[in-house]
């Protein structure tokens, strides 16, 4: 069982969605869970532009091992994204409001600030060469095979799949760990 979500946390990040101009109802409506923020994290990955991604320390640990299993099997995977903050995740919702993108429009693609998966450090947005990141046709990749039959003997899961009930798009290159 998750640990409870920190009162004085979901106060924070209720308010912090009313600046936002988004309703009560939004969580509700989405069957989406309040995702704390991780405390510990460890560098997953360097990108060759210095950033860290960062997980978790039992996601990176089963992200090394998923990885490590996926090139046994002549198959590349690529750590995308990680860890985001609450306030990266805020960040990237008022951007793209700034950009004139309606606020349906964002949250069909970003989760609202407190309820993105990659708070926890245990969500990761995965790649493979010659495929554009963070895109539908990820799903006809080798990769993306490979992971549906073998990421849940890594404690992985796909989070958004087609007509899920989050109104999230589909996203079949991310996926979270859950043990």
């Amino acid at each position: 069982m998750a640990d409870p979500i920190d009162p004085e946390y979901a106060a924070r990040i209720a308010a912090g969605l009313r600046e936002l101009n988004i309703p009560d109802s939004y969580a509700p409506e989405r069957q989406l869970a309040l995702q704390p923020e991780a405390v510990e994290l460890r560098v997953a990955r360097v990108l060759k532009d210095g950033r860290e991604l960062k997980l978790s320390p039992a996601t990176a640990t089963a992200w090394t091992a998923l990885s490590g299993a996926a090139v046994r099997d002549s198959v590349t995977l690529l750590l995308i994204s990680g860890f985001r903050s609450v306030a990266h995740q805020r960040q990237i919702v008022e951007r793209k409001l700034a950009e004139g993108k309606s606020l349906a429009e964002i949250l069909r693609v970003n989760a609202a600030p407190g309820y993105s998966e990659h708070h926890t450090g245990c969500a990761v947005d995965i790649g493979t060469p010659g495929c554009p990141p963070l895109s539908e046709e990820f799903e006809r990749t080798a990769a993306f095979v490979w992971l549906t039959q073998r990421a849940g003997g890594f404690g992985f899961r796909l989070s958004y799949p087609r007509d899920n009930p989050h109104g999230v798009i589909y996203e079949p290159w991310h996926w979270f760990h859950w043990g």
